[in-house]
């Protein structure tokens, strides 16, 4: 239980901050590099995949081992070698 409030009042400590260094910016007097700092952090956080899942329940998933199968079939899974111009007919 108090690892939840605390956990809230930090989020809620930083989001102030955040939006006091915004409004500062926004306002244009007396801000600097800090308050960019700031608000250009918290903005690259929001960016960050919150939604995310672990690839065992993911849709789509790749199965665990496929790429070891793939790596150990060798040359059959590798695409043909490029043609040498003397291979190559000519379309006239």
């Amino acid at each position: 239980m108090a690892g939840r409030i605390v956990r809230w009042v930090v989020a809620l400590g930083l989001g102030a901050v955040w939006w006091w260094a915004v409004l500062r910016l926004a306002a244009g007097g007396g801000s600097g590099l800090l308050e960019g700092a700031v608000v250009a952090g918290g903005w690259g956080l929001s960016l960050l995949p919150v939604h995310c899942v672990p690839e065992e329940r993911a849709t789509g998933a790749v199965p665990a081992g496929r790429w070891v199968a793939a790596w150990r079939a060798g040359d059959v899974t590798r695409a043909s070698p490029h043609p040498r111009s003397d291979e190559v007919s000519d379309p006239s």
